[in-house]
């Protein structure tokens, strides 16, 4: 019987190792799974490479990461938060790498992981110092950038609901970067508000299949959501 349901936050982050690149799911904190960050703290793995949208904020979640020392470099599009402290004190003490990636083209390199796709060219980025290094072409006569595709060892994403086979439903603004994550990671973890019973999740909801999860686990935070009616 299929059931990717653990009973606790710990039996979910099981054997995350040091030097892992960890995709972190959310815009902000809109969609964040903050409990898994909580307790990839709890959980020690550190020399991490963080891929996210943003550097935290404040002295928590993953600010609280970067504070303790324990990822040694951030994939990100929005360095600059509305309080940066923690990410902006470790890069200028040369305690932390950082590579900035436009948001479109950081979405893009994690679905192309996903998708199996090595690499595509965007001309996003293309004759500014975010080409240095690159490889670049003409197509029609304008310049493009290849950019490599951007895989996780693990991905920590956050779902409205799922159910036993690891079918996950979004809710609203929540659907950000967590579904291409989702699928671009060899140990997919999902943090539910609700665990629905096989078949109850309708097949047009469903954005993310079971098949790219592989640990959900239930954080209730009280209240429900009713679902618009699927067409």
């Amino acid at each position: 019987m299929i059931n990717k349901v653990v009973q606790s936050v710990a039996d979910a982050l099981a054997g995350v190792k040091d030097g892992s690149t960890v995709l972190i799911g959310g815009f902000g904190s809109v969609g964040q799974p903050d409990v898994l960050i909580e307790g990839l703290i709890e959980q020690g793995a550190k020399d991490l490479v963080a891929v996210l949208n943003n550097a935290g904020v404040g002295r928590v979640g993953v600010a609280r990461l970067m504070e303790l020392g324990r990822v040694r470099r951030i994939v990100c599009s929005f360095p600059r938060s509305s309080d940066p402290v923690v990410f902006e004190s470790l890069y200028r003490e040369g305690k932390i790498e950082l590579e900035i990636v436009p948001q479109g083209t950081l979405a893009e390199r994690i679905r192309a992981a996903g998708a199996g796709i090595p690499a595509f060219y965007t001309a996003t980025a293309a004759g500014t110092l975010l080409e240095q290094g690159k490889e670049a072409r003409e197509f029609d006569g304008k310049r493009y950038v290849m950019e490599r595709a951007l895989k996780g060892d693990v991905a920590l994403i956050e779902a409205w609901e799922a159910d036993r086979w690891g079918n996950l439903v979004y809710r609203g603004s929540g659907a950000n970067f967590n579904p291409v994550m989702a699928m671009a990671a060899d140990l997919t973890i999902a943090q539910v508000q609700h665990i629905r019973a096989l078949g109850e999740l309708h097949p047009h909801m469903i954005m993310t299949p079971g098949v790219y999860v592989h640990r959900v686990v239930q954080v209730d935070r009280g209240g429900d959501w009713v679902k618009p009616e699927a067409a």
